[in-house]
């Protein structure tokens, strides 16, 4: 790959036997050949080798963080003495080092050469915490474990999504980040089914069964790292061990052709930290308004994740049959999440879909705000309106992921983009942790209110967003690439990522 531009003097006519997001100027005429040559084949491999291990480690990852609302009703309250509002600070620990770990961490995996070690590891070490959760005998103890637990946790569904972005074209991405995402929601399902097995398990060894919920589940954590420093795929450039030289060599030059991507001086590993990126990303308008509507969702789905066994509880049902029926909701979330993913990336539009998602959000909160009171006269709409908020909260984690991912330029900005972008958005675990508060049950209008306004920002931001950049790039449209490249030269534009007057942003 030598060149980086296409010579006048030497036309290809293959454009339609390449994607249409590519763009064949960024190629010479052999690398323009040589990515017509290919079919889908190769990206059918990495999918069936990396997606899978994502989803099953993203959802071991969100079972160790949200397993405490399950062990909460076996006893953990009870043996702990968490009254007041220790459980929520419980919860709330848990995204301090979450949040502010997401950047460094997101860094460091962008310039080791092996992200399977690093990520493996890192697995280990929450394991092994959630582990020795199940031994803690006071509340100190139970805050110290969340404490690690969400920084060993930090970096990993930010490593997931860069990985995503180095491996995928940005049309590609969201159906891929929206299959691992839904892990968490049949995590909400799995866990909910694991605890009720594991329930039977109490007074085992002189354990309570919320004990075993954790040292189970902390076991299985340690496994899975061990498999993933052995199996998960690197970077392109580093797994020949399952990869041909041409199909990586494919895999490097289909993201050379994606208009914003092409990286000066960039390897896949050993990027010096650059503190003028990290100040551009701090200082880009779309990373908050974005951030407004992923907030939409993360804030009231932890909250409802923590809470809705005891929400379910609270309709008249015991504590097993509550975990059993956390099942449903989170299964018609994962259909809403792949449909919507799915088509988003047909479409190349993600800006309905996020609207659509806040909708259902808004429709069922103002449910169960109506209903609260008076729920257990009012079971089927309850209920009903559950399974309706997770068809809203679960597509929007996806969609402004991958919108985040088209939308930042170059790679260095894109990695230090996410890890910050989904710190902002875990911002909703923290105060998502205090919304259904024990005091104001069943009812709990702070929690349902919260979560109706956070739906009505994110529609609002959604449509700041799909304005400004159709005002920016209809701007952009004005002025044409020869009188840009007279202006700047190729590294300077290079430099520039999303600001240059060349890149458009996707809706």
């Amino acid at each position: 790959m030598a060149d980086t531009e296409l010579k006048a003097e030497e036309p290809v006519h293959i454009e339609s036997r390449i994607d249409p997001k590519c763009d064949l100027s960024a190629l010479n005429t052999e690398d323009a050949e040589f990515l017509a040559s290919f079919t889908e084949a190769q990206r059918k491999r990495v999918d069936i080798r990396l997606i899978p291990m994502l989803t099953i480690l993203y959802l071991i990852s969100f079972l160790d963080r949200s397993n405490i609302g399950n062990a909460k009703i076996e006893g953990l309250d009870t043996d702990l003495q968490l009254d007041g509002v220790k459980y929520n600070i419980a919860l709330c620990i848990f995204f301090i080092p979450y949040i502010l770990l997401e950047i460094p961490s997101n860094w460091m995996l962008s310039k080791v050469k092996r992200p399977s070690l690093f990520l493996g590891a890192m697995i280990i070490g929450w394991g092994i915490v959630m582990t020795l959760s199940g031994l803690v005998q006071n509340y100190a103890g139970l805050c110290v474990t969340r404490l690690f637990l969400g920084a060993f946790e930090a970096g990993f569904f930010p490593g997931a999504i860069y990985l995503v972005s180095a491996w995928y074209l940005p049309n590609e991405s969201q159906v891929r980040i929206a299959i691992f995402y839904c892990s968490s929601a049949t995590a909400g399902a799995f866990s909910g089914l694991l605890a009720y097995a594991i329930a039977k398990m109490d007074g085992v060894g002189g354990y309570g069964a919320w004990r075993w919920i954790f040292i189970i589940e902390g076991l299985a954590s340690i496994i899975a790292g061990v498999v993933a420093m052995l199996l998960m795929p690197d970077a392109p450039g580093s797994s020949g061990y399952f990869l041909g030289p041409e199909e990586i060599r494919y895999l490097q030059v289909r993201q050379l052709a994606v208009p914003g991507r092409r990286h000066h001086g960039q390897g896949e590993g050993g990027h010096k930290f650059d503190w003028k990126n990290l100040v551009k990303v701090l200082k880009d308008w779309q990373m908050y308004l974005l951030a407004i509507v992923y907030l939409s969702s993360t804030g009231p789905n932890y909250a409802l994740k923590f809470t809705m066994p005891q929400i379910i509880k609270n309709m008249g049902y015991q504590s097993s049959m509550a975990q059993v029926l956390t099942i449903p909701p989170y299964t018609v979330g994962v259909i809403a999440t792949i449909s919507s993913a799915m088509l988003a990336d047909r479409i190349t539009w993600r800006m309905p879909f996020a609207i659509v998602a806040d909708l259902c959000m808004i429709v069922a909160h103002a449910i169960l705000y109506v209903f609260g009171p008076t729920q257990k006269q009012h079971i089927p709409a309850c209920y009903f309106a559950l399974c309706l908020a997770c068809v809203g909260f679960y597509p929007i984690p996806p969609t402004v992921n991958a919108w985040l991912i088209s939308n930042t330029a170059p790679q260095n900005k894109r990695a230090m983009a996410i890890g910050y972008f989904v710190g902002l958005g875990n911002i909703g675990g923290i105060f998502g942790s205090f919304i259904y508060r024990d005091s104001e049950a069943p009812k709990y209008p702070s929690g349902y209110a919260t979560a109706f306004s956070l739906a009505c920002a994110g529609i609002v931001s959604s449509l700041i967003l799909e304005f400004c950049y159709k005002k920016i790039n209809d701007k952009r449209e004005h002025v044409t690439e020869e009188d840009v490249r007279r202006q700047h030269s190729e590294e300077a534009l290079e430099e520039m990522g999303d600001r240059s007057p060349l890149f458009r942003y996707s809706y």
